[in-house]
């Protein structure tokens, strides 16, 4: 058996669209949130790929949006960590897991590298925080376990060619996870959705893949 990781960054309106999509799959996902990006509006507009506007949530979205998914920290404000001083990035990601915890009134576990920037100092500073997993932004297959789940490298980005290929060499690997993010409003168009949608199926048919959450992989009863 192979668990299926999936994990979504920004905290934008698309993931509206994504979660409702997941629940109609039975998928599970965890969503990686700046919490001091999120205001009484929807805001910090940005263009991508010159065809489409990106929002992120109003702050009094987030539960209804996210109810029953696991949320994980992208540090407060999502800075390029290394070209801000340590300190800065201790604030960043204390008070991006405070606020999280905060709005939704669990503890917050992961995290996931803003711009997958990391080091071994910024990796100290999200472990000391208080997170028992970071994601790096590095690939690896088989990608469990992690050498340090504080920089823990997923198999692919959910959009990669070769996705399904990656698939099939980790099962080959007999690996236990596989592993893929990526952020929702990177699907444009209707065929983009319904194309990730036919990927969620084909998991969903696999006899050998089950959808697991990342902070699962974590918990003892996993290694057993």
């Amino acid at each position: 058996m192979i668990k299926i990781v999936q994990c979504w960054d920004d905290g934008v309106v698309d993931d509206i669209r994504m979660c409702e999509l997941l629940r109609q799959k039975d998928a599970k996902a965890s969503f990686n949130l700046n919490a001091g990006l999120h205001g009484v509006q929807r805001g910090s507009r940005w263009r991508y790929q010159d065809c489409k506007d990106v929002l992120r949530l109003a702050k009094s979205e987030l539960l209804s949006a996210y109810d029953g998914f696991t949320i994980a920290n992208h540090s407060y404000s999502h800075p390029w960590a290394n070209q801000i001083p340590i300190e800065q990035w201790e604030r960043e990601v204390v008070d991006g897991r405070k606020a999280l915890q905060d709005i939704f009134g669990q503890e917050i576990l992961g995290f996931a590298y803003p711009y997958s920037v990391t080091s071994p100092e910024l990796a100290e500073v999200v472990r000391a925080a208080g997170h028992v997993y970071g994601r790096d932004g590095k690939f690896a297959t088989p990608c469990f376990p992690p050498a340090d789940p504080i920089q823990f490298a997923a198999d692919c980005h959910f959009a990669v060619p070769d996705f399904w290929e990656r698939y099939a060499k980790a099962k080959a690997a007999n690996a236990s996870v596989f592993y893929f993010w990526g952020h929702s409003y990177e699907l444009v168009t209707e065929a983009d959705w319904q194309a990730f949608a036919k990927k969620i199926e084909r998991f969903n048919a696999d006899p050998d893949a089950v959808w697991a959450d990342l902070e699962e992989l974590f918990q003892p009863e996993f290694a057993k």
